[in-house]
C-alpha cells in the first residue's frame, strides 16, 4: 500500500493511530525516526529508529498493556515525563481498542486529580517522577489500575517485566466512537477534555496533507510540539503516510536545537511559536542551522512578523516560506496564509488566513452586541466542519454552550476583509476597553524593539493596558526607546519588566494572560 493509498484509506475509514505505524511501515520500513532524546519505556533502543521498528515497539507496548488488563473502550491516561514514548504508548493503547487520553506533564497534582476523577476510573500509565508528583493523590481511588514505563512498584504495575507479552490482534474502533482524548491549554481554569474520534481526526488531516506536497522529496520533517497535544497526532500522522523522514525535538534550548539542525538539515519544521521566538537568535548563528529549511509552519498561538522574518531571512533556500495555521484543539486547522522572505517583516500580523483548499473548515464572523463586524467592532469568530471534536468528555453542556448547530463558537473575537482574510485580534476573555487589540499592539512593538523577547499587553488596576514586557538576557529596558516604539499609543501604562522565566505559561507555552493579569490588580512598581 503506498502512502497516497494509505491516506485515501484513512480519509475513508477514519484514522486509529494504532494501525498507522504498521501501515507506514508496510509502505517503506526503513524510513527513518531520529531522536534528540532516549525513550523512557524503551531505554536501550537509542536514538536512531526505523519505521519499521517504531511499529515493532508499538505491538510490543500493546501486547504489554493487553497483559496488565487494559481491554476496548477503557480509557488509558498518559501522565509522564514529555518524551516521545508519549505517542507511542497512546498508539499501542489504541492498537488493543482503549482510548488514549494525554495528559500534559506540565500539570499539576491537584489538576491531574480532577481530571482523573472527571474521566471515571481509567487507567494510569505513568513514571517514577510524576508518581512521585501524585504521591498525595489517591490514585487508588480514581483509577482502574496504575501502570509504570519501568519496574513494579508498590500499587503500580512496571510494562519493563511484561516484556515478551504475547502480541494482540489489533482491535478497530468505530468511525464517530471516542478516539484519542487530549485537552485544552487551561488558560480560564481547569482544562477541558477535548474528545476526537477516527473520523474528525482524519479530516484534519486534508488541508495538511497539501502542504506537505510542497515537499517533492523524501526530507526530513522536525517536529517540536507537545506529544501530548492534539496537533501531534496530525503532525506525526502526515509525515508517517509521507513517507518522510521525521527529526522529534524534545529539548527547546537554542544550542541543542542548532546542533540537531546542522546535523540532519531539516527540510520542514513545526514548532511552537513561543519556542520559535527563542530560537530567533539563531538566526546570526554563522553555521546557519535554518539554511536548509524550506517550510517553517506553526499554530497553536499568534506569532509575531519579527519571528518570521528573521527565520526565513536565516534560511538558504529559494521560496522560503513560512505557513501559519488558526485553529485550535476543538476544530483543528481553520484557515491558514503562507509568509515570504521580503514580506514577513512588514506583514499584519492580525490576518490569519483563508480558508485552506480541499476539504476544509468553513469559518464566519458573527456580530456581538448587534454589529457589524469590522475592524472598529469585532465579532465572534466561529468555524464548522466535519472536523471539529466530537463533545467534552463529561461536560456535555459546557461543549453546548460554544455549538450552534454546525458552528463552533472559538472564543476569538476578529473580522474579514474585503478580500476574505480572517483577522484575529484577540481572545474575548483577553480583550481591554479601549485596546482594538493587545496582539497587535504586541506585533507592532516587538518588531521595533529586537531586545524585547516578550511582550504581553494584560489588564491593569482600572482596566488600564499594561505591557509585561522581557528582554533578551533579562538586561535592563531603554526607557527612550520604549517610549519611541509605544508613542502610538497612548492608552499604554509605563512597561512593567520581569524575567522571562516568571511569565506563567500552558503545556504549549503559550501565556497565560489571566494569571499574569492578575499580578497586577494591586499597583506594581514600574521601570
Amino acid at each position: 500500500m503506498k502512502g497516497s493509498t494509505a491516506y485515501k484509506s484513512i480519509h475513508k475509514r477514519g484514522l486509529h493511530i494504532g494501525l498507522l505505524p504498521e501501515m507506514a511501515a508496510a509502505v517503506n520500513p526503513s524510513t527513518p525516526i531520529v531522536l534528540d532524546h532516549d525513550l523512557d519505556v524503551f531505554p536501550d533502543a537509542g536514538r536512531r529508529l526505523t519505521v519499521a521498528r517504531y511499529a515493532e515497539h508499538v505491538d510490543d507496548l500493546a501486547a504489554r498493556l493487553w497483559a496488565a488488563g487494559v481491554r476496548p473502550d477503557e480509557r488509558v491516561v498518559l501522565f509522564k515525563s514529555a518524551n516521545a514514548d508519549i505517542w507511542m504508548l497512546a498508539a499501542a493503547a489504541s492498537r488493543i481498542g482503549a482510548v488514549p487520553v494525554n495528559l500534559s506533564p506540565a500539570l499539576d497534582a491537584t489538576t491531574v486529580a480532577a481530571l482523573l476523577d472527571r474521566l471515571d476510573h481509567p487507567s494510569l500509565i505513568t513514571d517514577e517522577s510524576k508518581l512521585d508528583l501524585l504521591g498525595e493523590v489517591p490514585l487508588a481511588d480514581l483509577t482502574r489500575r496504575v501502570l509504570t514505563t519501568g519496574e513494579d512498584r508498590p500499587g503500580a504495575t512496571g510494562l519493563a517485566p511484561l516484556a515478551g507479552s504475547p502480541r494482540v490482534r489489533p482491535v478497530v474502533r468505530p468511525i464517530d466512537a471516542p478516539a484519542v482524548i487530549t485537552h485544552t491549554s487551561g488558560t480560564t481554569g481547569l482544562p477541558k477534555l477535548v474528545v476526537h474520534t477516527p473520523r474528525t481526526q482524519a479530516v484534519r488531516l486534508v488541508p495538511q496533507w497539501r502542504l506537505l506536497a510542497l515537499m517533492r522529496r523524501k526530507d526530513t520533517v522536525a517536529i517540536h510540539i507537545p506529544f501530548v497535544h492534539s496537533r501531534m497526532v496530525a503532525a506525526m500522522s502526515l509525515a508517517l503516510l509521507k513517507e518522510l523522514p521525521v527529526l522529534l525535538l524534545s529539548r527547546s534550548e537554542p544550542a541543542e536545537v542548532a546542533q540537531q539542525f546542522i546535523e540532519h538539515r531539516p527540510v520542514f519544521v513545526e514548532a511552537l511559536p513561543n519556542s520559535l521566538m527563542e530560537w530567533e537568535e539563531l538566526a546570526d548563528d554563522p553555521r546557519m542551522p535554518f539554511g536548509s529549511v524550506k517550510v517553517f509552519s506553526s499554530t497553536f498561538d499568534a506569532i509575531h512578523p519579527r519571528t518570521m522574518s528573521r527565520l526565513l531571512k536565516s534560511s538558504h533556500r529559494r521560496g522560503a516560506l513560512f505557513f501559519q495555521i488558526y485553529g485550535q484543539s476543538e476544530v483543528g486547522p481553520a484557515v491558514g496564509r503562507a509568509y515570504f522572505r521580503n514580506s514577513a517583516h512588514k506583514a499584519n500580523g492580525r490576518c490569519v488566513g483563508w480558508a485552506m483548499p480541499g476539504g476544509a473548515a468553513k469559518v464566519r464572523v458573527v456580530p456581538r452586541g448587534g454589529k457589524t463586524p469590522s475592524e472598529l467592532t469585532p465579532g465572534f469568530i466561529e468555524v464548522a466542519w466535519d472536523g471539529l471534536a466530537k463533545t467534552y468528555f463529561a461536560e456535555q453542556d459546557r461543549y453546548d454552550t460554544n455549538r450552534n448547530g454546525d458552528w463552533w463558537r472559538t472564543g476569538d473575537v476578529g473580522y474579514r476583509t474585503r478580500f476574505g482574510c480572517l483577522h484575529m485580534l484577540d481572545r474575548e476573555v483577553d480583550m481591554i476597553p479601549g485596546v482594538r487589540s493587545s496582539l497587535e499592539i504586541e506585533d507592532v512593538v516587538l518588531g521595533r524593539l529586537s531586545e524585547l523577547s516578550e511582550l504581553v499587553v494584560v489588564p491593569g488596576p482600572d482596566a488600564l493596558p499594561v505591557p509585561v514586557i522581557c528582554t533578551v538576557d533579562d538586561k535592563p529596558l531603554d526607557t527612550d526607546r520604549w517610549r519611541a516604539a509605544v508613542a502610538e499609543f497612548p492608552q499604554l501604562a509605563d512597561p512593567v519588566q520581569i524575567p522571562q522565566a516568571e511569565l506563567p505559561r500552558t503545556a504549549t507555552l503559550k501565556v497565560q494572560r489571566l494569571a499574569l493579569a492578575r499580578r497586577f490588580e494591586t499597583p506594581q512598581e514600574q521601570v
